[in-house]
Formats: structure tokens, sequence, C-alpha cells
């Protein structure tokens, strides 16, 4: 009787070990079954993409069922590299889309990082540069994109200024306060990034912001994005990929201190003290006055495009309703 007894209590016991070991193994989620997805970067890591580092540290990806990976290309535009399929979403501005989609490139915004544009020209204010009518006689350092000669020809006929007197030379990826030191006299800018930058240097410069000249340059940059195909045939990706990565980005807004270190942790070689600066100055920024992060209006979008298609920079006119979707965004 008492053998019967034993064999029934540890029958039991293992029973109940086994049920407890099934349920850790359906509680738990294993590596191998998250689903492998890549972002692109646009450039070196840096404050506007600290959202989805914090979504990939926080593990709110992870709880989406995502294995995220975080890449800086080494070369071409993240727009062509996500149409290629050869990443699942990227970083890309407002230009670059409208561009791709009047070429063919079938990529599409799925969120506004940033809300408004914090770009503008900087210069020394030893060099006397406050308005595009001082672009003359002067030389820009850019990276070689048309849309550069565009803008500032557009910004000097504004002022019946004379571009043909504007150097235009192209210091591709160089430090912008060791170009401005020796080579040019004026480059083109995030505030958020360089200017917090001269800010903690004490370098003063003289700003001139793109969208205090022309309220169609009040455009998406940077943007989110993916591939037609991924957004058509893959919804349920999309979904879970901004719904974490939309989390992240409220993170950043609420605690720019904490995400700040967060991209630090990720990211060691930036320098901590405009990490900091710059997250705190970008948590006023990621949403502005929109009614929530990532969201993207139809009038600024065609209003961007109408100006390029005027400077010649897009051949056909955007179908601008296909060029983005708030779909994937937050409700509130």
């Amino acid at each position: 009787m008492r053998k019967c007894l034993f064999a029934v209590v540890l029958l039991w016991s293992l029973l109940l070990l086994l049920t407890g070991c099934n349920a850790a193994k359906e509680t738990g989620p294993k590596q191998e079954q998250l689903k492998k997805v890549t972002v692109l970067l646009d450039w070196t890591p840096n404050t506007n993409h600290t959202g989805v580092y914090v979504a990939q540290k926080r593990g709110y990806y992870k709880e989406q069922g995502l294995d995220v990976e975080i890449i800086q290309p080494s070369e071409g535009g993240a727009a062509q590299l996500v149409a290629a399929g050869q990443g699942d979403f990227g970083f890309s501005y407002q230009e670059e889309v409208t561009i791709a989609r009047t070429t063919g490139v079938p990529v599409k915004a799925l969120a506004a990082v940033i809300q408004h544009n914090t770009s503008g020209f900087a210069s020394p204010v030893e060099k006397g540069i406050k308005s595009p009518k001082d672009f003359e006689g002067k030389k820009y350092g850019g990276w070689g994109s048309p849309a550069e000669e565009e803008m500032i020809k557009a910004l000097m006929n504004q002022e019946k200024a004379d571009f043909k007197k504007v150097a235009m030379i192209n210091i591709g990826t160089a430090d912008f306060f060791a170009s401005i030191k020796k080579d040019v006299d004026f480059t083109w800018i995030f505030w958020g990034w360089t200017g917090i930058e001269s800010e903690q240097r004490g370098i003063p410069l003289n700003f001139i912001r793109l969208r205090d000249y022309n309220d169609a340059l009040d455009f998406y940059t940077p943007l989110l994005i993916a591939s037609d195909e991924t957004v058509k045939n893959n919804p349920a990706l999309v979904a879970a990929f901004m719904k974490a990565t939309a989390k992240g980005y409220a993170d950043c807004i609420r605690e720019p201190k904490e995400t700040g270190q967060v991209l630090l942790d990720s990211v060691p070689e930036l320098n901590k003290d405009l990490v900091l600066a710059s997250q705190a100055y970008l948590a006023r920024e990621y949403k502005a006055d929109a009614p929530v992060w990532g969201q993207m209006t139809e009038s600024r979008w065609q209003k961007y495009a109408d100006w390029m298609y005027g400077q010649g920079l897009i051949e056909k006119p955007l179908d601008y309703q296909q060029a983005f979707t708030n779909e994937f965004l937050p409700k509130e």
C-alpha cells in the first residue's frame, strides 16, 4: 500500500513538473520564433533614431514578436535599398521619397519622426551670412544633391540675389566644424544635432531656417519608410513594427534623459553631453503640435511636391496620396 501511494505521489510530481516546463516554454518566447527585421539608418546613429534603439533595448519589438537589427548602409539611399528588399524598414526624408516615387521606386512613408523641419543653412557669425542674399560670394559645402543647389537658388531668387555668385563645393560627410573653419562658409544642418553641438562648443552660428522662408519647405525629415510590397502584403508586420516604434518614441518624448542614455549604451562612441542635450531638444520636436507622434498631412506632402516640381527636381507631379500612410500610427 505504501509503495502504491509513493508511486502515485511520484507520478503526480512528475506531471506537475512537466506541466510547469511546458508552461514556461509557452510563456517565454524563443529567439528563433521571433521574426527577423532590419531597419536601415539614413546616416550615422544620432538622436533622430533614438526611438528604434529604445524599442529594441526595452523589448518593445520582442513583445511584438520581432527581432530587430539596426544597421547603417554602406552606400545607397534607404529608399532604393528598402524598395529592393535589402531592408524591411528605413529612415528617409520627404525629398527622397518624392523623387523615388516619381521615378518608379515603390516606397511609402509610415511616420514623420520629427513633426517639423528643423534644418537650415548655418554659418559662423563672423561670416556675416544673415539671409540668402548674403550667400553671394560665399562657398557652400554640401553632399552633392541636386536639391541643395535648387534650394539655395530658390531662396536667393526670393531675395533677388545671384546664385551664380555661390561656389558649390562637395564636402561629403566631412565634419561641419572642420569644414567651416577652413574650406567653406556655410552648409546645411539639422539644428537638433549640429546646432546643439555649436552651442556646446561655444561657436555662435547664424541660422537660416528653411521653413521660415517658404511654407512648402516645412517638409518631413526624417521619415520612416517601407516598400509598397511590404505594406500591401504584410500589414501585420508593419503594424507590429510601428506599434513598438511608436512606443519607443513616446518614451523619448516623456523621458529624454533616460532614452538618451539608451542611445549611448547602444552607440557608446557618441558624445554623451551632445546626445543628452539633443535628446532634450527633440523631446519637444518629435510630436510637437501633431495629435499623435508620426502623423503626416496631405497638404504638406502636396506643397513640397509642387515646390519640387516647380524647381525641376522631379519630372512629373507626385501622386502624394499614395506616398504616405497614417494607417499604422497610434490612435491617440
